[in-house]
């Protein structure tokens, strides 16, 4: 749930209501006024403020404040000239319509981007480095996006598999050990099995990082850290799940390259030799093909100079 959903929908006195009808109408006034200045707007004495913001959660007026401010720095940013539910239309030709899924993409990307926090990536890489085993579980598409970043990881010697046997997420979740990370990927945040294996985890204490929307939701209360995908899509009223799935494949992308950092030359070289020893794929493009070198030379001269 966004804050400014909360807002509308929590139980509050008159003079409380009064002043938060006043945020809403007017969403730039938190940013531009003091306290003093809302107050007089608003009548509504000081320490109502203070009062709401325990109502909503937070400890104060200066954080909630800040989440306002940056919840509606999000909403009015980026999916300025694109719509995530129908980017393009009925009357469209096949070009425009690859110009318009190709900006949606970019535009996805970049609002993702902006959505990652520096602490909560470098937590979840920390999770994924501790970790024995990394266990996804996810829904739908999800859970076949989840494959590739699986697939990389295996490369590097990584276990890592995506739980996507039906009804059996929560013998999963409760084979889970410690040493296990998980990362549980749901848009809502309130699926129902999502919901009941985050539950299980956090009372055997197994990391977890969420990938859900932004606001307020299950799965992001109980997630050790989260990575929010991109929040512009409705629920089914749309052409496709476009942009949540691009941001999950960004995400995921994002998780692997900051593992594969932590030992990137070994890791790079660990991939190249195996591809050199099994890759043995014909192409008469020379620009896909590999050259012929001396491994030692060329990769320790080249990819990793002194």
């Amino acid at each position: 749930m966004l804050l400014q959903e909360k807002m509308r929908q929590i139980k509050l006195a008159p003079a409380e209501r009064s002043l938060i009808d006043y945020l809403l109408a007017h969403p730039t006034a938190m940013a531009d006024q003091t306290i003093k200045d809302l107050s007089q707007k608003t009548y509504v004495h000081p320490s109502t403020f203070i009062r709401i913001a325990k109502k909503l959660g937070f400890n104060g007026w200066v954080d909630l404040k800040k989440a306002f401010i940056e919840e509606q720095t999000y909403m009015n940013s980026h999916f300025t000239d694109v719509d995530a539910n129908f980017p393009f239309t009925s009357h469209d030709g096949v070009m425009t319509i690859a110009k318009k899924i190709a900006k949606l993409e970019q535009t996805t990307i970049e609002d993702t981007l902006s959505l990652i926090h520096h602490d909560d990536l470098q937590k979840a890489k920390q999770i994924l480095l501790n970790a024995s085993v990394i266990k996804i579980f996810g829904s739908n598409a999800n859970t076949l996006i989840s494959q590739d970043f699986v697939l990389k990881m295996r490369r590097l010697g990584k276990a890592a598999i995506v739980c996507d046997t039906f009804g059996e997420s929560a013998y999963e979740a409760s084979n889970c050990t410690k040493d296990t990370a998980v990362i549980l990927i749901s848009y809502t945040g309130e699926n129902k099995m999502t919901k009941i294996v985050a539950d299980i985890l956090a009372k055997k204490q197994v990391p977890m990082i969420g990938m859900t929307s932004i606001g307020e939701n299950s799965l992001a209360k109980t997630s050790d850290c989260v990575l929010n995908i991109t929040t512009r899509e409705r629920l089914y009223s749309k052409i496709a799940n476009f942009t949540i799935n691009t941001s999950v494949c960004y995400l995921l992308d994002l998780l692997y390259g900051v593992v594969f950092s932590e030992h990137y030359e070994n890791n790079l070289q660990h991939l190249i030799d195996i591809g050199m020893a099994y890759d043995k794929r014909p192409t008469s493009s020379t620009i896909i093909a590999e050259p012929d070198y001396d491994k030692n030379l060329y990769y320790k001269d080249s990819l990793f100079p002194n």
